[in-house]
């Protein structure tokens, strides 16, 4: 009788402590979250990531570390968090410019499809150039590309990145191929740029509005399908004003967003979405996308995905039809739209 006793007890025990367990890991979150970002400090997804992770923590009541992990293109840092443990603790921040034309860059076989997504700012490229470039006007630049076939460099975040993307449409119009020089982030390229290291920088307006208010660089043009006025007397063209051919590619820039694997219960992903609500409609926040051109643009989950299927389909058909990449989007269900 004793034995049985003791037997049930301890099985009591264990009981208990697995419900103990259970109930503990179903508060979320109970410590602090990484926040990957896939390039170095300073550029725009970054920006982007450390306003929105004040925000979202608070509403947490945790803290959300970002962590920059830069390195091919932004895809090191990618597959750090789509490789890690997917409990809700390693959430990773990107430009999906770069994120949705990882497969056809050969980084991965996961699309965009395979993630919980949520979509937050658009910020257009700018095409500058040093201040004392003898380029004045995105003429000279297409003119220059077009007489002088692969030798004018341009400076990036790196392959699939914003630049990239922004450097492909320049391109395409010239008919023309440019020299391209990567960098670990749209901050580096873009201090590239200051140095004249490179001839011309195509990332993102975010990474270039206070150097081109105090004349450290020359804005050519923007890359979206309006022109942009970014301060009293200073108002960047849209490219489709010189080349109207532009229009098909525009407005092209990069939206930023929070990203998780699939797979978490949906009540880890309610506790995100929560947060990422509240995030946006942050008061520091919306002055912080005031203060670099930012647009907000927030999709929850559900209209993250719809978003994606065709912003996918336009900047993977646009890397592939340029020679950029040499695997077809359709080979991941992505269909040109």
């Amino acid at each position: 009788m004793k034995k049985i006793l003791t037997t049930v007890m301890v099985l009591a025990l264990v009981a208990m402590c697995a419900f103990a367990q259970a109930a503990q890991e179903e508060v979320y979150p109970n410590k602090n979250i990484n926040l990957t970002v896939p390039y170095g400090a300073g550029g725009t997804t970054d920006l982007t990531a450390r306003a929105l992770a004040n925000a979202m923590g608070e509403k947490l009541g945790v803290t959300i570390n970002v962590i920059n992990t830069p390195g091919a293109g932004g895809s090191a840092g990618t597959l750090n968090v789509q490789n890690a443990k997917n409990d809700g603790y390693s959430l990773l921040a990107n430009g999906m410019l770069a994120f949705c034309t990882m497969p056809i860059n050969g980084y991965t076989d996961k699309t965009f499809r395979e993630w919980d997504i949520w979509i937050a700012t658009y910020a257009p490229n700018v095409i500058v150039v040093p201040a004392n470039s003898p380029f004045n006007t995105i003429q000279d630049l297409i003119e220059a590309i077009r007489q002088n076939p692969g030798q004018i460099t341009a400076g990036t975040a790196g392959i699939g990145s914003g630049g990239h993307f922004g450097a492909e449409v320049i391109k395409s119009i010239a008919g023309a191929d440019y020299k391209h020089i990567t960098y670990n982030g749209g901050a580096a390229a873009f201090t590239a740029t200051l140095s004249g290291e490179v001839q011309f920088c195509p990332q993102l307006l975010a990474e270039y509005k206070d150097a081109i208010i105090g004349g450290q660089v020359k804005a050519l043009c923007t890359l979206s399908d309006e022109d942009i006025t970014i301060a009293e007397g200073i108002t960047i063209p849209s490219i489709k004003d010189f080349y109207p051919e532009a229009a098909k590619f525009l407005p092209m820039g990069e939206v930023t967003g929070i990203l998780v694997p699939k797979g978490l219960p949906e009540s880890y992903l309610e506790k995100l979405d929560e947060a990422f609500a509240v995030a946006v409609k942050d008061k520091a926040f919306l002055d912080f996308c005031e203060s670099k051109s930012f647009s907000v643009n927030v999709y929850d989950r559900q209209h993250s995905q719809e978003f994606m299927e065709n912003f996918a389909s336009k900047a993977c058909w646009l890397m592939y039809d340029a020679g950029a990449v040499t695997i077809s989007p359709a080979d991941y269900g992505i269909n040109r739209l």
